[in-house]
């Protein structure tokens, strides 16, 4: 194995438990994985001395005293300790990429509205310079609720780094690969995908195969976890066994080399002589991890009504409320319609959560026309929103055989806070001015006769 990496490849290794081509099975689990045989230590976290001449340092993504089963922290055994990869800071401007509160009082939020892609463009924009926020919600500073965020890329980091300390990212890819070169590992990540980042992980971003385009949800407040069941039980929407970490794979080089810093809204800059991906080793449950929505497996009604849309949720962030979620992050995919009597598509409703849905590919059955690839819908709370007269006419109409909705992926980001509509959101973004109007055409139906359907 060799120590030394190239400026584009990293040292990956065997970790100590089962790997799947680079990753290690479970959601939370406890890990343990070193890239060079016996630089994890053994029964203990801070020996006198570290194998290889590595520093024992704690990743903590909690407070020291969270009850114990909510406890995340990791532990690395690095080449140099994380004070050597921080120096002095500049501030810079990072434009695009907006924390809450951001309430622009010449942008109306107040609404429901959808957008268009934003196209991709020629301009060189990294990670960091091609994030383009699009909705705020909450405070960042009190880290309570998310932002959301359109992401393009067209060039990648090459000897600069990035980490956020305000937020856990969740990245939802719709076109184009990443690579994810993180201190714990390497995740490459594809549409049909997702990744979530921790709190306070370094990482670089690569393009795999041309220019890409996604989602994130930035996340202030407690982590994503796995929702509660309940009724349904131990199996079915996703399973722990699917989500993958990565397992440890390090730099070891001496280059000039920027590290970014998001901290309270604000981007700061400092430079190092050297990668500070070199963790050789760790262990513990704070740590990155991807998932494929493609294992992910539905559930819904089996003879008449359909169960509410939270049915379809990945992972949710919760608040000090039970049951109201911080941000929930829903999944709409391919799945059989079977029920009778029924009303099959989402019903018309107002909700107290505030609804940002994003279409990875296909067709969202609710809005068969305009909602495409790329594009965006905010239904902000408390606003009325449901099918628009094409879906509502097939489906009063439909034959109510068994259907299978195919090529269909969608997602939300659902939270208690109104979401806040950023500049770009309001006045740069390819914003459809017409879509109010998809409610425009439905009918006065009512006919007072008794027994009238």
């Amino acid at each position: 194995m060799n120590k030394q990496s190239t400026p584009r490849d990293m040292v990956r290794a065997a970790s100590t438990v089962g790997i799947h081509e680079g990753y290690m099975p479970g959601f939370g689990n406890d890990f343990e994985t070193e890239a060079l045989p016996g630089a994890l230590p053994e029964g203990m976290n801070s020996p006198q001395k570290c194998n290889y001449g590595l520093y024992g340092e704690q990743l903590s993504g909690t407070a020291f005293t969270a009850p114990s089963h909510q406890n995340e922290r990791t532990w690395c055994y690095r080449i140099r300790p994380s004070v050597k990869h921080s120096h002095r800071y500049e501030k810079i401007d990072v434009p695009y990429w907006k924390s809450a509160p951001c309430v622009d009082p010449d942008v109306i939020s107040l609404g429901q509205y959808r957008w268009d892609p934003v196209p991709m463009t020629d301009e060189r924009l990294t990670w960091i310079t091609g994030m383009r926020t699009m909705t705020t919600a909450g405070d960042v500073n009190t880290q309570v609720g998310m932002a959301s965020h359109i992401y393009l890329v067209t060039e990648s980091m090459v000897d600069e780094y990035f980490y956020s300390a305000d937020s856990e990212l969740l990245v939802v890819p719709q076109d184009g690969r990443l690579r994810f070169y993180t201190e714990l590992g390497i995740i490459d990540l594809e549409p049909k995908e997702i990744a979530v980042i921790p709190r306070g992980l370094l990482y670089r971003v690569e393009l795999v195969d041309g220019p890409a385009r996604g989602f994130v949800c930035e996340n202030y407040g407690q982590k994503f976890e796995l929702p509660g069941r309940g009724p349904i039980g131990a199996n079915c929407l996703a399973n722990p066994r699917d989500f993958k970490t990565p397992v440890a794979a390090y730099e070891d080089r001496e280059v000039d080399s920027t590290v970014t810093i998001k901290w309270c809204g604000q981007f700061h800059v400092t430079k190092i002589g050297h990668s500070p991906l070199d963790i050789v080793a760790w262990h513990g449950n704070y740590a990155p991890c991807k998932y494929d929505m493609r294992n992910y497996c539905p559930v819904g009604a089996i003879l008449f009504d359909h169960p509410d849309p939270s049915i379809f949720t990945v992972l949710t962030a919760p608040s000090g409320v039970p049951g109201t979620a911080n941000i929930d992050f829903v999944l709409f995919r391919e799945r059989w319609l079977v029920a009778e009597d029924t009303f099959r598509p989402p019903w018309y409703h107002k909700n107290i959560m505030s609804e940002l849905m994003g279409n990875i590919y296909g067709q969202y059955d609710a809005k068969p026309q305009g909602f495409v690839p790329g594009g965006l819908s905010l239904h902000n709370m408390m606003l009325p929103h449901g099918p628009d007269r094409e879906a509502f006419e097939g489906a009063s109409n439909a034959n109510l055989g068994p259907e299978k909705l195919e090529n269909t992926m969608s997602f939300m980001f659902e939270t208690r806070f109104p979401q806040h509509l950023t500049p770009f959101a309001g006045n740069e973004a390819p914003l459809q001015d017409d879509y109010i109007d998809c409610w425009e055409s439905l009918e006065k139906k009512f006919d007072g006769t008794p027994g009238k359907k």
